[in-house]
């Protein structure tokens, strides 16, 4: 039996409707920070925000789309999210 090859999905740039999920701390202002953060690296499309705490409460996620440029500009969001100390993770 032969596995089938499995190609990822590349992402063509620019990319006007990208998909980010930031999952940090339930702190005040979580979300004015994300979208302060990802505004100065992109154009952001706050139509589309959600954001809602895990069950226990500690923890909130923020989703919302942004107009992806460049995978630079992706690992720029990325350290900066990260660089607040409450974000524990960007998808």
């Amino acid at each position: 039996m032969s596995v089938p090859d499995v190609k990822s999905h590349t992402i063509e740039f620019p990319c006007l409707d990208y998909p980010i999920k930031v999952i940090g701390d339930t702190v005040v202002n979580f979300k004015d920070t994300v979208i302060e953060i990802l505004s100065k690296y992109a154009k952001i499309d706050l139509q589309t925000l959600a954001e809602r705490q895990s069950s226990n409460g500690k923890y909130t996620t923020v989703q919302l789309h942004i107009e992806a440029t460049g995978e630079d500009q992706l690992r720029d969001i990325n350290s900066a999210l990260r660089a607040t100390g409450i974000v524990h993770m960007v998808l």
